[in-house]
């Protein structure tokens, strides 16, 4: 087996592509041993020194490392991964649902059209960017004109994050619906 591996704009997050399915429905974004439950790879990952957070993707994991040196730590990722797939186990327990985590989301009523048109443009221009550099982003709010995301995976904590979801997110929103004043992170 081969497992590739890429940086992420997050120096502190590194992307690992297994060539194989990782979490089929939705993505889990896991910051703790305990919150790992979920899934054996998760739990396998987070028992080695310095690890932080998993993100689990369709074809991806991206690894946040809390301290420690890549060079000691991608190793020991690389195994548990390895390990893992070669067991044949799964990515997630049964009793994890087929959804991954779903998020709860916020708006009137009345914005329920232009909440549609939010979350079509995220799917089908930004979502596919933002996995791309082993993340994730998810619709949260939309209230008086601001529509708040949260930033998941190699995203989440990410230096360039804020110039995203200022530069990128924001311009494209706005410019498809001018109802969208800003965007900011939840």
């Amino acid at each position: 087996m081969f497992i590739q591996t890429e940086t992420t704009p997050n120096p502190a997050t590194l992307k690992f592509l297994p060539g194989a399915s990782v979490a089929r429905d939705g993505v889990w974004d896991l910051r703790s041993p305990d919150e790992a439950s979920v899934s054996p790879l998760a739990q396998a990952i987070f028992s080695i020194d310095g690890v932080s957070g998993v993100f689990l993707g369709s074809d991806f994991i991206s690894v946040t490392k809390a301290d420690g040196d890549w060079q000691n730590l991608k190793p020991a990722i690389l195994g548990a991964i390895m390990e893992h797939f070669l067991s044949g186990r799964p990515v997630l327990v049964a009793e994890a649902g087929a959804s991954g985590q779903a998020p709860s989301e916020q708006f009137a009523p009345e914005d329920a059209e232009t909440v549609a048109t939010i979350k079509e443009l995220l799917d089908e221009r930004v979502r596919p960017a933002v996995a791309a550099d082993g993340g994730d982003i998810v619709f949260r709010a939309f209230k008086d004109g601001v529509v708040y995301l949260q930033m998941k995976g190699a995203c989440s904590g990410c230096p360039s994050s804020t110039a995203t979801l200022k530069r990128g997110i924001q311009n494209l929103l706005c410019h498809f619906l001018p109802q969208v004043k800003s965007v900011e992170e939840a």
